[in-house]
């Protein structure tokens, strides 16, 4: 009965939904509350079952469930809290994953920091994603592999029991105390996790963490899907499978993507930019071991770059025992091409193995290094203690605020060194409808983007079908949107020096702008005013949120508190030391402004509020 009224209630939500729910990537900072993360969501959306209150402007009042989708969305915490509500558990309990792989890959991770035994038990088959050699022997995941011909059979385990089991519509079976994790896969939607037994309920925030970090939540169109078979007790419709266009939008995908980056080896497209990232990290690392055994591994890292980045590369280093993660100073006083010199001269002394990850333009400062220097100082031979010669490093490029610079094609700056590039989807290459990012190499890394993909299906990491189809049609027009989107912002940050020429604008100079960094991003120093160094920080901080309010709050149609950027409409502001550097090191935040711009937005209106700012002040 209760199942029922569940189910009839989903049914009208689904009908009444507002269409943010399946279009947005981001959602706006001032509604959300990143402490209350789903929760605050789900109460509030229990509330409304309870009332049995499905009306469209109920449903549009509801707070933001998560900041942005590649964690979780108001379509996935319902999916979620109405497999919970089947089962008797708490919907915490129920993680839905766009990859297959990710939730089995959370729990070992798991499992191996807290030294724990782990067997995998499956039915039928074992899914073709699973290769449990890479695995042991590149992650360092310690497991057991067994099929099992009756769940029912399952007895007790010391240790944590896993049971995979493939599926063409959503269980609604009674748990097996015996099992302490149902992942329940789902071709083509992804997988669903339920963490059986109150005993387990330590994993719920690591097995998050691992959908955060490393992968993305079950997209909105298939949680839509994975809803609809739900209510209608259905299997999914999985005939788009064998849809003719999904080949010719992943054509075009890689055909724009060769084009806009001058590259000529095949690109790969990840559902994240994150998502990208782990497959190239984890590439490396297998590459190295492969190739360099024995020897340390070091990420260098920007301690200020984006918080994914920074936390990822930590996250990484913990489960394997010769990675480590080396602080790269990169803005402000620190020059990106001294701290190479110097960090690469020690890695050498060490006979070590460098990765460098690093943004152009750095975020959020938008500071670009000398290219010549910087290819100088990735190029120079060095030298181990014995007087063999170092191996040379892999600059790991985050090109996300200049996706259309060429960096790695033939007679380009970083044509001979080392260089994988990728960039977030989210921000220009989809125009902010979806998460998907991708990678190239230039052609000095045939074998690494080789491995970089072996690891990117590993994880089941890829782009979905219909995020590939966004894409075939958001990059074909990408710079053309980037250009106007400069256009914008140069001319708002000309109004902006002279309309209050006490702040400190970080943006690129015109010159940088006529070799092609054309970002649309900027950032914004405040000036302040106070007795101490204590009052003068708590001062511009607060004058930070002032202009942010003030701007979401005189034009709401188009600025929003939001850490996105690239995207098709508007302009969107936060503070990168409570967003985008949210797990960076308190000392390395920047607590200032950053502002992003559109190529359609009402540039005047934003000037006029701007204004009334100056004035306030």
């Amino acid at each position: 009965m209760q199942d029922t009224k569940m189910l009839d209630y989903i049914k009208e939500v689904l009908k009444n939904m507002p269409n943010d729910w399946l279009g947005l990537t981001t959602h706006r900072l001032d509604i959300y509350d990143e402490a209350l993360a789903k929760t605050q969501f789900i109460d509030r959306f229990e509330n409304l079952y309870n009332n049995t209150n499905a009306e469209s402007a109920a449903l549009h009042k509801l707070p933001t469930a998560y900041d942005y989708i590649r964690l979780g969305h108001p379509l996935s915490c319902i999916l979620e809290w109405a497999i919970a509500g089947m089962h008797d558990l708490a919907s915490e309990q129920v993680i839905s994953f766009s990859s297959k792989t990710m939730p089995v890959l959370a729990i070992l991770r798991k499992n191996l920091l807290d030294h724990k035994n782990t067997q995998i038990l499956y039915t039928g088959e074992l899914p073709t994603f699973f290769d449990a050699e890479v695995l042991r022997n590149v992650y360092g995941y310690a497991f057991d592999v067994k099929k099992v011909e009756s769940v029912e059979t399952i007895s007790k385990f010391d240790g944590s029991t896993v049971l995979i089991s493939q599926q063409d519509e959503i269980s609604t079976m009674g748990l097996n105390s015996n099992i302490d994790f149902y992942i329940n896969v789902y071709d083509p939607l992804g997988s669903i996790l339920i963490i059986n037994d109150e005993q387990n309920e330590g994993y719920i925030s690591d097995i998050q963490h691992v959908r955060r970090r490393e992968t993305i939540a079950m997209t909105p169109a298939n949680c839509l899907t994975a809803l609809k078979a739900l209510t209608e007790e259905s299997s999914f419709d999985t005939e788009n499978n064998a849809n003719t266009s999904i080949e010719a939008n992943k054509t075009s995908v890689l055909k724009s993507i060769k084009k806009v980056t001058g590259t000529t080896i095949k690109p790969l497209v990840g559902s994240s930019g994150l998502s990208i990232q782990y497959a190239i990290m984890m590439g490396l690392i297998d590459d190295a071991l492969e190739n360099h055994k024995g020897k340390a591994i070091k990420f260098v890292v920007p301690p200020n770059c984006y918080g994914g980045t920074n936390d990822q590369a930590r996250r990484v280093a913990a489960c394997i025992e010769n990675v480590e993660v080396v602080d790269l100073p990169v803005d402000g006083d620190n020059d990106m091409v001294k701290s190479i010199d110097t960090v690469l001269a020690k890695i050498a002394n060490e006979d070590a193995i460098p990765y460098i990850i690093a943004e152009i333009p750095t975020n959020p400062r938008v500071e670009v290094p000398d290219l010549i220097q910087l290819k100088a100082a990735l190029s120079k031979v060095r030298k181990t203690p014995t007087g063999e010669m170092a191996i040379d490093p892999v600059f790991i490029l985050d090109q996300t605020f200049c996706p259309n610079i060429q960096f790695l094609g033939e007679g380009e700056i970083l044509s001979t060194v080392r260089t994988v590039s990728y960039a977030s989807g989210s921000k220009f290459p989809s125009g902010g409808k979806c998460t998907a990012g991708y990678c190239v190499g230039n052609t000095k890394t045939d074998g690494l983007m080789e491995k970089i993909e072996m690891h990117l299906r590993l994880c089941d990491n890829e782009a979905t079908h219909l995020q590939m189809e966004i894409l075939a049609k958001q990059l074909p027009p990408m710079n053309q949107r980037i250009r106007d989107a400069y256009e914008n912002t140069r001319e708002f940050v000309n109004f902006i020096k002279e309309t209050l020429p006490e702040a400190k604008i970080n943006f690129v100079s015109p010159d940088l702008a006529k070799e092609g960094f054309t970002p649309s991003v900027f950032s914004l120093d405040l000036p302040t005013k106070g007795n101490t160094d204590k009052e003068k920080e708590a001062y511009k901080r607060a004058l930070n949120h002032d202009l942010i309010t003030l701007m979401i709050t005189e034009i709401p149609d188009e600025s929003k508190y939001c850490v996105s950027y690239g995207q098709l409409h508007g302009c969107y502001w936060t503070i990168p030391a409570t967003s985008t550097q949210g797990t960076t090191k308190e000392g390395d935040k920047d607590y200032i402004v950053r502002a992003s711009l559109s190529p359609d937005m009402d540039l005047e209106r934003h000037k006029e509020v701007f204004l009334d700012f100056v004035e306030k002040i």
